[in-house]
């Protein structure tokens, strides 16, 4: 798979202009070209910075700011600009800075166009390590903090590192770090809804917010991003070297391994900085380096490290005041005080990502992800029977276990309608939920088979593929605008959203036909606009609806009442009948393009029927639970695993197997730490994450 251009592609393209043909004249026509690029870039940060410094709630002119920085002034108009404008300028300048340095260095070590602080997980490392040192109660200073974001996101950099391969040039890096990130985003968003008053503030931090209160957070974090940014300019020939290859990095001299662990540290190093003066900025360090790629191309100068680091600082200083600008400019000055600036950087980022996604040439092609494997009747029906065994168990124990222990018999006489008033009221609410987990774990496993069959592509998922995201952003949209909406507006709203991000997804991956890293890749980048934009509606809306969606988002069945659970469980009836009946055509679409024309199966329509289907059933879910990762990936995996490919056997097994694992995650998520709870979509990333990884690992065997 050809992710990236090679160094020596690069230097061919940038040398034709300026090599030994093109003459003096040609090679000084580049280095004014350049210097001119440069200064504009420098023009543009500083317009972006006086625009910014003129941007608030209070009405404040370009010669207000002169007067202010001259003295000459009223003190309190001085004030307002001195204490918190220049300050929010001065962080959105360092961290933007920073981030975009530290994208452009990692990019250049990994030779992937792809890695940066977020792809690699070092914000969601960062984001956790603060959360658990929050949540013990330890109040630490500032450059204390830093140390802290710094080891978890070093360390959360070195797994991703390590499981996608260093300088390999592949998505597996992305895939890696986005499956990392989810799992510790969940850790953390664990720790918030348990310890709420000692992370208090904490996840609106983690939208990136440049805001400051005073030139402290700045001066503080100044020394170290200094630091950060001379040893990353001490390495500059060596990055240019390792860009050429391995190979000739060794012959010129270089320690290659020595090199890659000393730009990634320092690269933590500044990534750290950036989280704790301002939270984690999003995709600045993916998009800078981008923009600055095609002058490298063009001009000779940008080649080289030495040149290409500074130019990716100004970028990314211009990306997050630009952002700044914008969000103020389009939400006001009143309301954008409440916005992180991390939220409008995301939703850049993210189209980013899914543009680069669909340029990117992709290799590797839908496949059968599995070897066709025939076990005998006789497993099948052994492993649906102890399946429904452990399923009937785990049902039991839901129903009888929570804040309230109850016995069969009380369950008998709730059903028989003679309980009394408290195991009435227990049930009532404890039942629902019960069902609420069952049917949307077993809709989630029927969506993930479907499209794992469909697209042939064995990381396909609903969640990972944004379809969920879509879902729970239509979702939100309704709860935090109309508090009162019903059970079936919820599910309508889901389902629109689920739509609108799968015809996305799947209208941008269908070139080439579903080719794995592209759909997922798309996927991962349209889940992450999703993200941004849920934040943003969290962050705006009333605190006592931003607490229920998060508390929904969770992948919680807090609440659940029987009419929540009617639309996923005709959802799931239609598409068990569906799947059932039409398993001979799902077996084809698995097998590979060629084998059903020839035995004149229309592809288009089939996998256009299947993949509404998927979507219905994984809007339905996300309106009753919530958002519930990695269900759709694990359960059609272990159910191949299990009982073979053929899809008479694997669609009832992995029915069973994702309504067992969130009923299992949910009975865990409100009993082992009762009287507090965790959704089950938490306890499910738990799960899901390392398995993601695994089938990384697997695949790169």
């Amino acid at each position: 798979m050809a992710v990236t251009a090679s160094a020596s592609e690069t230097a061919a393209t940038t040398g034709a202009a300026t090599g030994p043909a093109a003459g003096p004249k040609a090679v000084l026509a580049t280095r004014s070209g350049a210097a001119a690029v440069t200064a504009g870039i420098v023009l543009l940060v500083a317009v972006l910075a006086v625009v910014d410094l003129t941007q608030g709630t209070a009405a404040v002119g370009p010669s207000e700011v002169f007067r202010a920085l001259t003295g000459r002034t009223h003190p309190d108009d001085a004030s307002v600009i001195v204490a918190s404008r220049l300050p929010r300028t001065a962080a959105g300048l360092l961290v933007g800075a920073v981030l975009g340095t530290a994208g452009a260095v990692l990019q250049a070590v990994s030779r992937n166009v792809l890695a940066s602080p977020d792809t690699l997980a070092v914000n969601a490392g960062a984001y956790l390590a603060l959360g658990v040192a929050g949540a013990t109660g330890a109040s630490l200073p500032m450059l204390a903090s830093s140390g802290v974001a710094f080891a978890g996101g070093l360390a959360a950099a070195a797994v991703v590192l390590g499981l996608s391969g260093l300088g390999t040039g592949t998505v597996r890096l992305v895939l890696a770090g986005t499956a990392l990130t989810l799992g510790l985003h969940s850790m953390t968003q664990a720790l918030l809804l348990l310890f709420p008053e000692q992370t208090e503030g904490l996840y609106q931090w983690n939208q990136g917010s440049i805001s400051q209160n005073g030139f402290d957070g700045v001066l503080q974090m100044l020394p170290i991003a200094a630091a950060g940014l001379a040893g990353l300019l001490l390495t500059a020939r060596r990055v240019d070297a390792l860009a050429l290859g391995d190979d000739a990095a060794r012959g010129l001299g270089v320690p290659v391994r020595a090199t890659r662990v000393t730009v990634v540290v320092l690269a933590a190093l500044l990534s750290a900085a950036a989280v704790t003066l301002a939270g984690p900025v999003g995709f600045v360090g993916l998009c800078a380096p981008a923009l600055v790629r095609p002058l490298a191309r063009r001009f000779r100068g940008f080649a080289r490290s030495r040149t290409a680091m500074p130019t990716a600082a100004l970028t990314g200083a211009a990306l997050v005041l630009g952002s700044d600008v914008l969000l103020r400019a389009l939400v006001g000055g009143d309301r954008a005080v409440a916005v992180p600036t991390g939220v409008v950087t995301s939703l850049v980022g993210a189209v980013f990502l899914v543009v680069m996604a669909v340029r990117l040439r992709d290799t590797a092609g839908a496949g059968a992800p599995d070897r066709l494997r025939v076990p005998s009747r006789a497993v099948f029906l052994a492993t649906v029977a102890v399946l429904v065994a452990v399923l009937a168990g785990l049902v039991i124990a839901a129903v009888l276990v929570g804040d309230s222990k109850l016995l069969l018999g009380d369950v008998v006489n709730w059903a028989g309608g003679r309980a009394g008033r408290t195991v009435s009221f227990v049930l009532d609410t404890r039942v629902p939920r019960v069902l609420a987990a069952l049917g949307a774990g077993a809709a989630l496993a029927l969506a993930g088979t479907l499209v794992q069959a469909v697209t042939r592509n064995p990381l396909a998922e609903p969640n990972v593929l944004g379809v969920t995201g879509g879902g729970a952003l239509g979702a939100v949209i309704l709860v935090t605008t109309v508090p009162a909406a019903g059970t079936w507006g919820v599910a309508g709203a889901a389902f629109a959203g689920s739509a609108v991000t799968a015809v996305l997804v799947f209208g941008l991956a269908a070139r080439g036909g579903f080719r794995q890293n592209r759909l997922v890749l798309v996927g991962i980048g349209v889940a992450s606009g999703t993200a941004a934009l849920i934040s943003l509606l969290i962050v705006l809306t009333d605190p006592f609806n931003a607490n229920k969606a998060l508390t929904w988002l969770s992948g919680s069945t807090y609440g659940r009442t029987m009419p929540d659970v009617l639309p996923v469980a005709l959802a799931l009836l239609a598409g068990l009948g569906v799947a059932v009946a039409r398993r001979t055509e799902l077996d084809l679409l698995s097998l590979d393009e060629d084998t059903p024309r020839l035995l004149g199966l229309r592809l288009a329509p089939g996998r256009l029927g299947f993949l509404v289907l998927s979507v219905v059933l994984s809007s339905t879910a996300v309106a009753c639970a919530g958002t519930i990762g990695f269900v759709g990936l694990v359960a059609p995996h272990a159910a191949r695993a299990l009982v073979g490919r053929r899809h008479v056997r694997v669609v009832p097994v992995a029915v069973l197997l994702g309504a067992a694992l969130v009923c299992a995650a949910d009975l865990l998520g409100r009993t082992v730490i009762a009287p507090a709870q965790l959704g089950a979509g938490l306890m499910t990333a738990v799960v899901g994450t390392p398995y993601f990884l695994y089938l990384l690992v697997r695949s790169r065997r």
